[in-house]
């Protein structure tokens, strides 16, 4: 703006005002201004535009933390957010954690000195320290925490029912004639997995069946999956029902299986969690819980954006559920 005014022996604040089509400035003032700017590619500075004014009013910029932008769950979440900050005059700025708890804090901090509006977070596997998050709040600065959730701080929250997502898919299992299932989870000091296993173990008490520690696992991710499932395939007794906490698991189990010489689902009945594009990519189509990213994403911006403009307390928590439904394909009978 500084050129342009230089150029066209006017002061820096009549370009602005003309640069916002202000009728403060001559209509032919503004024109030549404005076209000016055109030929010259000008384009506003809109970060610092915010800092500007961040002390006045607070930047529309939302951080958002991402635990791993590969995965179909988390940006299916993100396209939700951005869809919906967009809609209400607000831009993100994205980072991912790549499941890491150092590279989270650095990210929260980076947010901070940033002075973004809020932030929308989903923790890290490695998070079981909560200071970072802690601080942004007594900071002033508004948290909305979506499906990995953090339980050591009083923040708001988007979360889909996965107790009830992983109930019903058990059931499913156990009414289509599985009777030995197989659980493979993330860690339990996730929210989810406790909730997913929990949803688990409590269908199979339902409907009459035992749990056995026996075959449950530890794993979250297609590698590890076709690692393990051997071992379990060749006990005298093997599982014929499998419930994965994502659909990626629940394929690692299905090529495992099949290269093994089971049929699926004529053998063995497998259900994953997500419904990503893999779900439809594989042979036969897998059963999955729906998770439905987007409007997980699109809950977590309303939220933030209601507490930044001062519609929800910042200091009220507020917990919001996605419901989930059961997609039957191919991989159960």
């Amino acid at each position: 703006m500084k050129d342009i005014a230089r150029e066209l022996g006017v002061s820096v604040a009549t370009v602005s005002r003309a640069l916002k089509d202000s009728p403060r400035i001559s209509a032919e003032r503004r024109a030549m201004i404005q076209q000016y700017a055109r030929e010259h590619n000008f384009t506003p500075n809109v970060l610092a535009e915010s800092l500007r004014y961040s002390r006045i009013q607070p930047m529309k910029v939302v951080g958002v933390i991402v635990p791993e932008l590969a995965h179909f769950f988390f940006s299916s979440v993100l396209a939700g957010i951005e869809e919906e900050a967009s809609a209400r005059g607000y831009r993100i700025m994205v980072a991912q954690s790549d499941e890491q708890y150092e590279r989270e804090v650095r990210i929260c901090q980076s947010f901070y000195e940033n002075k973004v509006c809020g932030i929308i977070v989903s923790q890290a596997k490695d998070t079981r320290q909560y200071d970072h998050f802690q601080r942004l709040m007594d900071a002033g600065v508004p948290l909305v925490f979506y499906d990995r959730i953090c339980t050591g701080v009083n923040a708001s929250r988007v979360v889909v029912d996965d107790y009830m997502g992983a109930f019903n898919a058990v059931t499913y299992l156990v009414e289509t004639g599985c009777n030995r299932i197989a659980f493979y989870g993330s860690a339990m000091n996730l929210e989810i997995s406790k909730n997913r296993f929990n949803g688990y173990k409590d269908a199979l008490l339902k409907h009459g069946l035992k749990y056995d520690e026996s075959l449950t696992r530890i794993c979250d991710n297609r590698a590890d999956a076709e690692q393990i499932t051997p071992d379990l395939l060749q006990k005298d007794a093997p599982p014929n029902g499998f419930f994965a906490v994502n659909d990626d698991t629940a394929i690692g189990i299905l090529y495992t299986a099949k290269r093994m010489g089971f049929r699926v689902p004529e053998d063995i009945s497998i259900c994953g969690f997500t419904n990503g594009q893999r779900a439809v990519s594989c042979d036969p189509m897998l059963t999955t819980v729906e998770q439905r990213g987007v409007k997980v994403g699109q809950e977590a911006v309303d939220i933030l954006i209601q507490q930044v403009e001062g519609k929800i307390p910042r200091d009220k928590a507020e917990k919001r559920v996605v419901r989930t439904r059961l997609v039957v394909r191919g991989t159960t009978r």
